[in-house]
């Protein structure tokens, strides 16, 4: 299930519902983000992101499809919010359900990295330095490009 919007999410209702009445789940794995009050320039006052409705579902979509193509799911859930954030606030959850922990494990890590990358969001950070554009660091990129077939 993917979900982009702008109000904040409740961790435990998520997750509730994602594994509902489904008794072929062993295992869930997820992950917040959360906007840090610093970065390398630092104090962050603000993150706005912004994104393209039609291309960011589309996207997520496709991924979230590539994920279960790849790991045995019973069930995964992309939220990732949009707008102006404060530190502190929550950007994403990625949660991903298997009968078996390494799957799920797995599958969320993937997600994740994928996320970091090459969603189509785009992240202006606001701080006592000036505003500036988040760009993918050579870590993430490095640590998608293992998932690559």
């Amino acid at each position: 299930m993917i979900k982009v919007q702008s109000e904040d999410f409740n961790l435990e209702e998520e997750l509730i519902t994602l594994t509902h009445n489904r008794e072929d789940i062993g295992g869930v794995a997820s992950f917040v983000g959360l906007v840090r009050k610093h970065n390398q320039k630092g104090p962050i006052t603000s993150m706005v992101l912004e994104h393209y409705p039609a291309m960011t579902e589309q996207k997520l979509s496709e991924i979230e499809k590539e994920a279960h193509r790849r790991w045995p799911l019973q069930a995964s859930l992309i939220i990732h919010r949009y707008g102006t954030l404060l530190p502190g606030d929550r950007i994403v959850l990625v949660a991903t359900a298997s009968s078996h922990r390494q799957a799920a494990l797995e599958a969320c890590a993937f997600l994740i990295d994928w996320l970091k990358t090459k969603a189509p969001f785009w992240k202006l950070e606001n701080g006592v330095q000036g505003s500036h554009w988040v760009e993918a660091k050579t870590f993430d990129i490095e640590e998608a490009d293992k998932w690559k077939e």
